[in-house]
């Protein structure tokens, strides 16, 4: 086949555009990312290798090899792993084929630290070798097929694949060599002492041999030992950060470290870590976990989606089990029991360190920020640690800035209230300006404020916290008569007459119809002239709202209308209700209070036009 040029998805070209240009000060971390890519190759090798041994072709000892050639200014990455057919060169160099990528580059702000500092948090892998090389070559053999085939770019936008040299030393052995011809002024990462040094550095813990061949002679540049494996007594900081790093493919600082063994009935070793950061495929919607499984320090997959809930996709590292077969498949592993027993332990021991983690507010704030919205998954679907979840679990108010736990809400309830409320919305400010909540500010009720998707849902599983039932803000609120108000000494507002109110109330059930489920006199509102109420059995409003966005609901609810005896306009339409030809006279101002309501709710009209014709007559009567 002869060679072809082809065009990177546009997504790479920007990254390439970006890391090719941008002055970055750690540029030795390519060689990171290039002998993370090697080792994870070798380690798909040895997992294939389990049910097809003639894919290791004679050659088992798995290793990563660096050689330098001075003269020509090039420095080679090789390894004798899984290698990559054809198409996979195409699929793995020319695209990125991550969710987030979108939301990734959106951030993107043309400032070059910024940049770098945010695509350090995405992790470029391969792309990261054109910070020092103006031209790439890789060659590249898959293990069981006999055609290697060679892969090249400057990073200018495209890049040439085609069949690789077969002829004497050119034949190809498994796995793939990448061929970096540097930059000028990059010729420190043709030094030995220069390679020495960022091997040790960062890729120390590197589970295979990263060998340095100089003048003929070869010699392993790390330990080549498990870091999981070791006692945590002899592994420093800043080697648990590198680990990290290599594990994640990931550029920010780990926000918790869990290293951990445990022996008896179940026998494995684990080094989790808590990314700093939000990974960019944090809400992909497969929802997958991102562990390594390891059998006895064997790669075995980094696709276990059992090892631990989705609700901890968050988790990056490696888990090494001792009591798994090492020819177990993956889907040997969806239903096996230990399996199951380690997923347990695992979300135990993250569970009791998040709790211990807790006590640092400010700290545990940023996780929370990061991932709180995807822990609260499991407030919905996971009955078995839903109490340690809610303990955890942090959220907006409308009494204050910062985060609050269901404990802090508890133990600052007022006298009378028998209930946690919260209100769903898209955002805590808008929520907090919300007519629904002007009872519960007038009482000095704090209402915790819901804003992820996933709130809500978790509420219609959990019912109460502490003997404390849950309830809607947006549901009626007669049970906030018994809360003892903190302006009760205050000589009450000015209201409308009850047998004004009736009729008002009246002719506005009679005027509105279907389009309400009732008309009442309002509990919560005192500056807002009306608002919308759920009933106890109803869906939440937010909640229908956003089924009707996600197609899963055709129809809008009909809602209960409050109005405010104590304000304005209110008791000026109340004195009209009594006057003669009320019904004709009240029966625009009657649908532009419901729309009115609906507005702030971020409800739809039902009929836009007629709202607009409404308000028109209702501007000019004002004018007349």
């Amino acid at each position: 086949m002869t060679e072809q040029t082809m065009h990177f998805q546009a997504e790479v070209t920007r990254l390439l555009h970006i890391v090719t240009h941008a002055l970055y000060s750690q540029k030795e971390i390519f060689l990171r990312e290039l002998i993370s890519n090697a080792s994870d190759a070798c380690d798909k090798l040895r997992f294939a290798a389990q049910t097809d041994d003639a894919l290791w072709e004679g050659d088992s000892e798995l290793k990563v090899t660096l050689s330098v050639d001075k003269a020509g200014r090039r420095l080679t990455i090789a390894d004798n792993g899984i290698g990559m057919s054809r198409e996979e060169l195409i699929a793995n160099l020319g695209t990125i084929a991550r969710s987030g990528t979108g939301e990734f580059l959106a951030g993107l702000t043309g400032d070059s630290a910024k940049d770098m500092a945010l695509i350090g948090q995405f992790g470029v892998g391969f792309y990261s070798a054109f910070m020092v090389a103006g031209k790439v070559e890789v060659i590249s053999r898959k293990a069981g097929e006999t055609q290697a085939w060679h892969w090249e770019s400057d990073g200018s936008g495209q890049f040439i694949v085609g069949e690789a040299e077969q002829a004497g030393e050119e034949k190809r052995l498994r796995g793939t060599t990448i061929i970096l011809h540097l930059r000028d002024g990059e010729d420190e990462f043709l030094e030995p002492e220069r390679l020495r040094r960022i091997v040790k550095t960062y890729s120390d813990h590197v589970a295979l041999p990263v060998m340095l061949q100089d003048d003929g002679k070869s010699e392993v540049l790390n330990s080549a030992s498990a870091l999981w494996a070791r006692p945590k007594s002899e592994i420093s900081e800043q080697q648990y950060k590198d680990f990290y790093h290599h594990v994640a493919h990931a550029f920010d600082e780990p926000w918790l470290t869990l290293h951990a063994r445990a022996e008896g009935k179940l026998d494995y070793a684990l080094l989790l870590f808590v990314p700093g950061s939000r990974p960019h495929d944090l809400f992909d919607p497969a929802r997958r976990p991102q562990l390594k499984l390891y059998v006895r320090r064997v790669f075995i997959t980094d696709r276990c989606d059992d090892l631990v809930p989705a609700w901890l996709r968050f988790l990056r590292g490696v888990v090494d089990s001792a009591d798994l077969p090492l020819n177990v498949s993956r889907e040997l592993l969806q239903n096996n029991p230990i399996v199951a027993r380690i997923r347990q332990a695992i979300t135990r021991r993250v569970l009791t360190e998040l709790e211990k983690k807790a006590k640092d507010g400010e700290s545990y704030a940023k996780f929370w920020e990061n991932f709180g919205a995807v822990l609260k998954e499991g407030l919905y679907e996971d009955r078995d640690h839903r109490d340690a979840l809610l303990k955890l679990a942090r959220f907006r108010s409308s009494m204050h800035d910062g985060w609050v736990s269901l404990d802090d809400y508890v133990a600052a309830m007022k006298e009378g209230q028998t209930a946690i409320y919260v209100i769903n919305g898209d955002q805590a400010d808008q929520l907090r300006r919300s007519p629904q909540l002007e009872g519960f500010r007038s009482k000095g009720v704090e209402v915790l404020l819901l804003t992820d998707p996933v709130d809500d849902f978790w509420p219609s599983m959990v019912h109460e916290y502490a003997g404390k039932p849950i309830r809607s803000a947006t549901r009626t609120a007669d049970d906030l008569d018994a809360v003892k108000s903190e302006t009760e000494d205050k000589a009450p507002e000015d209201k409308v007459e009850g047998a004004a109110l009736g009729t008002l109330i009246a002719l506005l059930k009679q005027t509105l119809g279907d389009a309400v489920k009732d008309v009442r006199e309002s509990k919560r509102l005192t500056d807002s002239a009306v608002c919308l109420a759920a009933a106890a059995g109803d869906m939440d409003m937010h909640l229908e709202r956003l089924l009707r966005m996600h197609q899963k609901l055709d129809h809008v609810s009909a809602r209960i209308l409050e109005i405010n005896p104590s304000h304005p306009l209110i008791k000026a339409l109340a004195t009209r209700a009594t006057q003669p030809g009320a019904a004709d006279a009240l029966a625009d101002a009657a649908f532009l209070l419901l729309d009115q309501a609906r507005l702030v709710e971020g409800e739809p009209l039902s009929d836009p036009q007629a709202f607009a014709a409404r308000l028109a007559r209702a501007m000019e009567k004002g004018l007349a």
